[in-house]
Order: C-alpha cells, then structure tokens, then sequence
C-alpha cells in the first residue's frame, strides 16, 4: 500500500495549561496542588456550579415549552440583549441611540474570532496589537484568522511588578491608524494588573489621536470585584467618549459556565444606520463558521439576568467568588512576608482577579513543580482559586524555598 497522506502530519506541541492539568491528574503525591487551570475552586478545592445556575437549570430542564429546535444565527435575542446591556450599561447611551447590539458567540473564544474574521474581511484591518504578556490565544486567534501583522505593545513592569505605563503608550504610539488594539476590560489575563481610571484615560486619549480600534475582551466582568459596574468602567468610558468598538464577553467565569461556551460580541457603531450591515455580514460569517451557536448555556444566561430576584442571587455569587479570591491573595501574600522571602511581594494584593502573575522565573517554577508538587505555567502566572486555607501555607513555604534556592531575576 502506499504510504498514509497523514504520514508527513508533525506532531503538535502541548498547551502547556491542558498538560499542567494532566500532569496533575496523573501526580500521586501528596500533597499536591493544581495553580494552573484558569477555573474557580471552592476552598475545599472543588468545582463549583453557582446556586442560582443550578435553580435555573432546574426551571429550564421542567419547561416543556422549551424545544430543541435552531436558534437563529446570531443567537437568542433575550440573551444578546441582557449580555449587551450588562457590559454598556442599562443606561448607556450607545443603546439608548440604538447604535449598539450583541451576537451570540462560543463564548469569548468565538467571540474574537467572530470579530477578527469581521475585521479582516469587511474592514480591511490587518495589523492588531496585543499586550505582552497576554492570554496566548490572543496571538493565535488573530494569526489563524489571516492577520499578517501581529504585534505586541509593553504592559508588565517585571522589575517593579506593575503596569508599565509608559512603554505601553510608547508602543502604541507607533501602531498604525486602524490598527486594531486588544485591551482586558478587567483582571488582565496574566498579570492580574488592570490600568487605573487616570490610566485609562491617557490610553484612550492615545488611540483616539492615533485612529486605533479598540477591541475589548471581557471575561471577567462581575468576577473581578464583584461589581459588574466596575469591571466595565473602561468600556463604558470609551463608549462615552464616542468610539465605535467590538466587545467580546465570556460567561465562563463569571456564571461558572465554562463548558458550555456562553459568550457575545458587542458592536458599538457612530450610528444606527450601519447595523443592519454589520449584522448581515457577521450572519454570514458565523454561518459558515459554525452555523449557529448552542442555547442551553445562553437560556440560562438570559434567565438570570432579565429574572430581577436570580440576578440577584447571582450578584451575590459574584461577590463570594472575588471576595474569596481577594482573601487567598492576602493570606498568601501575608504569609510570604511573614517567612521573609526576598523580594517585594505586595503586587499579589494590588492585583485583581484569577490570576496573579507572581514574578517567579522558569527555574523557580521548575522547583515548586519537581519538588513540591505545585503546578503553575512556566511564567509564573498562578490561579488565586487554586489557593484555600488549607494549602497557602504550604504553597508560601513552597515559593520561599524555591526564590532562596535560585533567586536570579528577583
């Protein structure tokens, strides 16, 4: 027989957070513990499905009015409209002058691709900017979909451990117009260090006189702080301010949804009378891509926000899960500075969100790995839901060991 066609396939390299989880998995030892996976822990250590998802899912599997049937191609219109009107605001005056709408999408993943295929094809828009670090996906997402200009702009101070302004804007500065620039609506995906308000404000001063287009990833929005207001201070300004924007939302976090793929692009136009264009167009792109999205994820999504009393069991959810995440940051951080390991350790609390990006170099991160049973990406960014009150102590002694033992780069 002649040789396969599938003979010259090279094997692929491993996502390294799919690999950490399963190297965890397969890890006998104990202890052990798993920072890596960008998913909310319980401080037993466990998954947890929020209390009014499960109520819900509840009513929606009862309903015998509900079918199986297609959704329409941009999605359940009460889902796309509360997603929309959670992220701008009930009172948003890009909705109030109806120059603004939302397409449902596999959650913020599909989100983006959605956007960059619109972009690229209807927009002409070629060149994209995204922080460094970032979410890896980012890279890949916008070079899969045919960008042939892919660049990063400066975000993450290593020495000082914080935003590095400065460069930020420096880089920026150089983007071409058009250029489309990914900004974190809030807790940056990996460092944890969102821009101030002032902050922000210099940044969007910036890419209005430069003629860039924002294009906001929000998967935190709620899950952040707590306050879904906040989480969307930045995109609301910039809406404020006039400028037309993609936002790209996923409910995988904030609703505990994360198989499900729950997610919604926002467009926000100088008019109305564009929409029916964009949609048009981003109908016929998602109908090629993958027809039309999934509604279980979407009908719960939607029930809790337009249901006043389950939206606000959720918000307090919400509350519980960034109140939690922000006292693992303490505890550890306190912990650290208690054992007196080298190094300024304030950043973990100045950070928001899921992930803190701890400082710690590759070779710190191969200890606590081989050593000490801590899984963690090579960069040293961790997951804060990883951390409960029975593990920090022991992940602090962990850190202490391996920045004394190899303390170059701190």
């Amino acid at each position: 027989m002649a040789s396969s066609i599938y003979a010259d396939v090279q094997q692929g390299p491993a996502i390294e957070v799919f690999a950490l989880t399963q190297a965890f998995r397969d890890d006998v030892n104990t202890p052990k513990v798993n920072l890596s996976v960008g998913a909310y822990r319980t401080n037993d250590g466990q998954p947890w499905v929020l209390p009014v998802v499960r109520k819900t899912e509840v009513s929606i599997a009862t309903d015998e009015t509900i079918n199986h049937e297609y959704l329409p191609v941009t999605g359940l219109d009460t889902f796309t409209r509360a997603a929309t009107e959670l992220v701008l605001g009930a009172d948003s005056i890009a909705l109030k002058e109806k120059r603004a709408f939302g397409v449902q999408t596999i959650s913020g993943t599909g989100a983006l691709r959605v956007a960059a295929e619109f972009l690229l094809r209807q927009l002409k828009r070629n060149t994209v900017y995204y922080s460094n670090p970032t979410w890896e996906n980012h890279h890949k997402i916008f070079a899969d979909t045919g960008f042939t200009s892919l660049n990063s702009y400066r975000y993450w101070d290593q020495n000082k451990r914080q935003l590095d302004l400065e460069g930020m804007l420096a880089d920026l500065d150089k983007a071409p117009a058009g250029a489309v620039i990914i900004l974190h609506a809030c807790a940056h995906n990996p460092t944890g260090m969102d821009p101030t308000q002032d902050q922000w404000k210099k940044i969007a001063d910036l890419i209005e006189r430069k003629k860039l287009f924002p294009l906001f990833d929000s998967a935190y929005q709620g899950f952040a702080s707590g306050d879904p207001d906040l989480d969307a201070w930045a995109i609301r300004y910039f809406v404020d301010r006039g400028f037309e924007l993609f936002v790209c939302q996923s409910f995988a976090k904030n609703f505990g949804l994360y198989c499900e793929r729950v997610g919604n692009l926002t467009i926000v136009q100088q008019s109305g009378a564009t929409r029916d264009q964009i949609h048009s167009q981003i109908t016929l792109l998602i109908r090629g891509l993958y027809s039309n999205p999934p509604a279980y994820g979407a009908r719960i999504v939607s029930k809790v926000l337009n249901t006043p009393a389950l939206r606000q069991e959720w918000m307090d959810c919400i509350k519980a899960m960034s109140s939690r995440i922000r006292e693992m940051r303490k505890l550890l951080r306190d912990k650290l500075v208690e054992l007196g390991t080298p190094g300024n350790w304030d950043h973990i609390v100045n950070q928001i969100g899921m992930f803190s990006y701890t400082g710690l170099n590759e070779k710190q991160v191969a200890v606590l790995i081989k050593e000490y049973h801590i899984y963690l990406l090579k960069t040293g960014r961790i997951n804060m839901c990883g951390l409960n009150t029975g593990n920090f102590e022991y992940v602090a002694k962990a850190i202490h060991a391996a920045v004394t033992l190899t303390p170059a780069n701190l």
